[in-house]
């Protein structure tokens, strides 16, 4: 625990038991300490004496909280189709179709699923394009 003698550097990560939060310390009005959440946001009014730098562990929870709120804050993005969420099945008969069905095999074979991916995004563009898939 701080005392009011002991002065706050501004930017510096203070623990708030009062309200069990991790603030980076702005300034002092009044007889109050004013800190900000992490991340931004409103400031709040802390009593200084009880005030304490934060732990590596508060700092490291107050960051990705505040990520998370940034994550929220964004509009989310649509959930994938279950058409293109599933690998594309060759055509029957098709040359091109069974070739690149063998170099997603392979590939998955391989555990490389950047080459797997390509293979499945060749395979749903020649569908497209050749049978109208």
């Amino acid at each position: 625990m701080t005392t009011t003698s002991e002065p706050h550097e501004p930017g510096s990560l203070l623990y708030d038991p009062a309200t069990d939060r991790v603030g980076e310390y702005r300034d002092r009005a009044g007889p109050y300490a004013l800190l900000r959440p992490v991340g931004g946001g409103v400031e709040w009014e802390a009593d200084p004496g009880t005030l304490r730098p934060a732990t590596d562990r508060e700092r490291l929870c107050a960051s990705v909280r505040a990520v998370n709120r940034r994550a929220g804050a964004l509009p989310s993005l649509p959930a994938p189709l279950d058409e293109a969420s599933r690998p594309p099945s060759p055509v029957p008969g098709c040359a091109t179709c069974v070739e690149l069905a063998e170099r997603r095999e392979d590939a998955r074979a391989a555990h490389d699923r950047s080459a797997e991916t390509d293979a499945n995004v060749l395979l749903r563009q020649h569908q497209r394009q050749e049978h109208r898939a």
